[in-house]
């Protein structure tokens, strides 16, 4: 019998403290009006005493298991998704299976940047599809404000603290992941990162003195590769899954900027109300972006069983991936075929979904070149007005 992996439980942790654009203003030379413009971000939550990558992650497991009616000691496998774990060794991972009480839980970390948590939770499908694992908790959390320049106006506003969870089952019925898409590109690997803390700069005074054990990045860069992997992402994962484009309820980007999620859901042609963002409330948080979305998606009654939601990510690699999910947290009970679901229909019906989305994926492509080519042509005219503005 073919197994799913259903997603039962979910749950989020974020720290007490909000700093906000106003509170940054005193920090560096910066002001609200300028990050909402560029960003969308109004706050981020940062971590204070005892609050960690792991203390976040074992409440949002909490939270989920409690939700699934699960006990610590029934889960079988503890994925991480982050990139500032506790320590360097031991894995962050296995501090939260013990302090969670997950006795018989397998634990690793998983770092691919903000992609994190997508990777994960395909990880987990795969282990419960094999038969291997019965229970997978997926996490993607991040305490970037450890590795975040306090003095660097470009990159501070941007980060916050936070994590979420999902508890990933077997189940038998048809549901969870439709399909998939995991990519890297790594001839922009540093694009995004950390350069001195690693084994090829390790610690010493001139890597503190130049503080290259800060966060550094090149926008620009990411923007371009952010823009046309998620259109890409989105469009390949849609045609994968065999549904209709219009059988999407919701979409949840990685919440790194508002500008990157308004241009990919304008060349995606798709109406705002169908994408999720909350990047005001938490600024980019990395691998724990998408989770904390989806339950605050959940939270607002914006996704409900039955529905199909697209996940989709970019991030430090660079990464990107992709996921089109059946969203069916309980078991469904067993229900005679009505004829519009007998097979033959379906068949019938496929052929035209098909069309339906090549059709759909080239008007994505053709507004994403004309995109790309009005971006191309107004640069030069928006760095003369910059260099105006400064003199």
């Amino acid at each position: 019998m073919k197994r799913y992996g259903r997603i039962t439980g979910w749950g989020k942790s974020v720290p007490q403290r909000i700093l906000t654009n106003h509170d940054l203003e005193q920090m560096v030379d910066t002001s609200d009006e300028w990050i909402v413009t560029r960003t969308g971000i109004r706050e981020r939550h940062i971590v204070g005493p005892g609050e960690t990558t792991a203390t976040m992650s074992v409440e949002a497991c909490q939270k989920a298991l409690e939700r699934a009616e699960v006990g610590p000691e029934e889960v079988d496998l503890i994925i991480v998704a982050t990139s500032t774990p506790d320590y360097l060794c031991p894995p962050v991972s296995s501090i939260v299976q013990d302090q969670l009480g997950a006795t018989r839980a397998a634990a690793f970390t998983l770092v691919a940047g903000c992609t994190g948590f997508v990777y994960g939770l395909v990880t987990a499908s795969q282990f419960i599809e094999t038969g291997l694992y019965e229970r997978v908790l997926v996490i993607g959390v991040e305490t970037l404000s450890a590795g975040v320049d306090w003095t660097d106006r470009t990159t501070c506003v941007l980060f916050g603290d936070g994590g979420a969870a999902v508890l990933v089952e077997a189940s038998d019925q048809p549901t969870g992941i439709l399909s998939c898409e995991l990519g890297s590109d790594g001839s922009d690997w540093d694009a995004l990162w950390y350069p001195g803390g690693g084994c090829a700069r390790p610690f010493s005074e001139e890597v503190l003195r130049n503080r290259e054990h800060y966060l550094r990045m090149d926008g620009r860069r990411i923007f371009r590769f952010a823009t046309r992997k998620m259109t890409e992402a989105v469009t390949n994962v849609v045609r994968a899954s065999g549904l209709p484009w219009d059988d999407i309820e919701l979409i949840i980007p990685h919440q790194a900027n508002a500008r990157i999620i308004d241009l990919a859901v304008r060349r995606l042609g798709v109406a705002p109300e169908k994408v999720m963002v909350n990047i005001d409330r938490y600024g980019n948080t990395s691998a724990a972006s998408i989770p904390l979305a989806l339950c605050d998606a959940l939270e607002e009654g914006r996704l409900k069983s039955g529905d199909h939601v697209v996940l989709v990510g970019f991030g430090a690699g660079l990464t990107w991936a992709a996921a089109v999910l059946h969203w069916q947290p309980e078991r469904v009970a067993e229900e005679p075929i009505r004829v519009e679901d007998w097979p033959l229909l379906s068949n019938l019906f496929q052929p035209i979904t098909r069309v339906r989305n090549v059709v759909w994926s080239t008007q994505v492509a053709a507004r994403a070149r004309l995109q790309d080519v009005t971006l191309a042509a107004m640069t030069p005219i928006y760095q003369w007005q910059r260099r105006l503005r400064r003199k």
